[in-house]
């Protein structure tokens, strides 16, 4: 099984299938549980699981690995979760031991959202207001995944109404700015690509008067949104034909693969204090150096583009000063990259590195990695400089090791007759060679650092499973042919001006291990 977990397309691709298998079960035993255990709960938060049944027999397979329709199911699930920690709550005798022990689960518990801070806000497992805020998390999510399945297909939604024989229905929901799937303010995702629906000017300015709140109207005729006291269109179906009364945004496309275009949509802009501000306008320049990054990885790296197309399928700019690129487990495919203050090499290597995180991200849906969540932050990350949990160093040595083959390749298709050629075509300086080839070595240097302390994981705490320890083989055979093909470089590299920074890093490593590991914890769990 050498290397098949990391560059193995066709493996990858069955994986992909067996992923939308699973999200598609996983949306009907929610919407059965929802009838089945959680028919007051429904009712009280006015869930509509018709809707999300008839949603999801229309959907294509092919629609449930992508960032939208996962994200939708997952935050149902959440919500689900939560709906039935209320139940308990609502049942429960001795509610001071219910807070405590929650509180505890949510300290072990891996949560990517700020669920803990909205359950616990004063980092105590205070039972003052403990209902209160639960019950408002529960409304939140439930007004979001309804909200959202409205329009992925506005036709459904009312012909959905009219089997209930309503003559209407109505959500309270907001058109503020949505940062995680890099909605704009006063716009509406519809659909399940890229694409979002502007509000005209005079429902924007009275969307500022309510801070984004409205009220969404499902009519037999259309959709329609009410702001304070005025009612405004959103979009009718008379006589079989559909119209729009918002302006149509859509995302630019910089690539077609097997499965669809790979998009580029809005920026999603910082301020000063490395938090998201507002969503705004992509401009032409920054989607042509996306472009151009996309087709350099194609010439130079044709093994690691393959699954770059497979995996990556929407791009968000990412205007923030300090702030790297970064994407979500729950949406697949959707990447927020740093155009901005980074170079054409960065570029490349932020598109590899995300979709590094999405290739491990499917691996960990199939594959049980670690026993427990091990959320302790143990271990000294090369890349941070500060400790992490396991998880964390596992996703980095993953993602690191795929760009040390990055700059390996990227070194290699810069030599030879054309290779210098080339290199400028894609926006690349002559200097950025050598860089590439110091990165190579840099990482090299910290997956060999992390390596060591996920084997000290596995056989001394007894922390990786069966699957874990496969992984981190191939990590180790990967990272052992790039030291050897790189190895002529070396010697230049060291020459270099990149040379004083590469034995600076070799130090500060050496440093860190006297410093931090091995880490001396009892052994816990068994070893398989």
């Amino acid at each position: 099984m050498s290397k098949a977990w990391l560059f193995n397309h066709g493996f990858l691709t069955q994986l992909t299938a067996e992923f939308r298998l699973s999200m598609r079960r996983l949306l009907f035993d929610l919407c059965r549980e929802l009838q089945t255990e959680y028919k007051n709960l429904v009712a009280r938060f006015d869930l509509p699981v018709g809707l999300f049944e008839r949603i999801g027999r229309l959907l294509a397979l092919a629609n449930y690995s992508t960032w939208k329709i996962v994200g939708w199911i997952e935050t149902l699930n959440e919500l689900v979760y939560f709906l039935d920690l209320l139940q308990q709550w609502e049942n429960e005798s001795d509610r001071k031991e219910f807070v405590q022990q929650l509180f505890a689960e949510c300290q072990e518990t891996f949560f990517e959202h700020g669920y803990v801070m909205d359950l616990f806000p004063s980092g105590e497992p205070a039972m003052s207001g403990f209902e209160s805020r639960l019950t408002a998390l529960c409304s939140r999510l439930a007004r979001e995944v309804t909200q959202e399945a409205l329009f992925f297909d506005p036709a459904r939604a009312v012909q959905w109404l009219g089997r209930r024989t309503l003559v209407g229905w109505s959500l309270t929901g907001s058109l503020k700015a949505n940062f995680e799937r890099a909605d704009p303010a006063g716009a509406l995702s519809v659909g399940i690509g890229g694409e979002w629906r502007e509000a005209p000017i005079a429902v924007r300015r009275a969307l500022n008067r309510t801070g984004g709140t409205a009220v969404f109207q499902v009519k037999p005729e259309g959709m329609f949104l009410r702001v304070g006291g005025t009612t405004f269109p959103i979009w009718e179906q008379r006589h079989g034909r559909e119209r729009w009364f918002w302006k149509r945004r859509t995302a630019f496309s910089i690539a077609r693969t097997g499965s669809g275009s790979v998009t580029v949509g809005p920026t999603l802009m910082y301020g000063k204090d490395r938090q998201p501000k507002r969503v705004g306008q992509t401009e032409p320049i920054t989607v042509q150096k996306i472009r151009r990054a996309w087709r350099t990885i194609r010439s130079a790296w044709p093994e690691g583009y393959a699954i770059l197309e497979l995996l990556t399928s929407h791009i968000i700019p990412l205007r923030a000063k300090g702030v790297v690129s970064f994407s979500y487990r729950h949406r697949p495919g959707l990447s927020f990259i740093n155009c901005f203050d980074r170079d054409a090499l960065d570029l490349i290597d932020d598109l590899i590195h995300e979709n590094s995180h999405h290739h491990l991200n499917l691996l960990l849906r199939k594959y049980v990695m670690f026993h427990g969540d091990h959320n302790r932050r143990i271990f000294y990350s090369p890349w941070r400089r500060t400790l992490r949990p396991l998880r964390g160093i596992f996703h980095a040595t993953f993602t690191f090791t795929v760009g040390a083959i990055l700059f390996e390749r990227l070194s290699s298709w810069a030599s030879g007759r054309k290779g210098g050629q080339r290199w400028l075509q894609a926006g690349l300086e002559r200097r950025d060679v050598q860089r590439a080839r110091f990165r190579c070595l840099e990482e090299i240097e910290s997956v060999r650092y992390s390596l060591q302390d996920l084997w000290y994981a596995d056989r001394c705490l007894g922390w990786l499973t069966g699957s874990g320890r496969r992984l981190v083989k191939q990590m180790e055979e990967a990272i052992s042919e790039v030291e050897s093909r790189i190895a002529p470089y070396c010697e230049d590299v060291l020459r270099s001006a990149f040379g004083p920074l590469f034995r600076r890093h070799v130090m500060q490593l050496k440093k860190a291990r006297e410093i931090y590991g091995p880490v001396p914890l009892r052994r816990v769990g068994p070893r398989e």
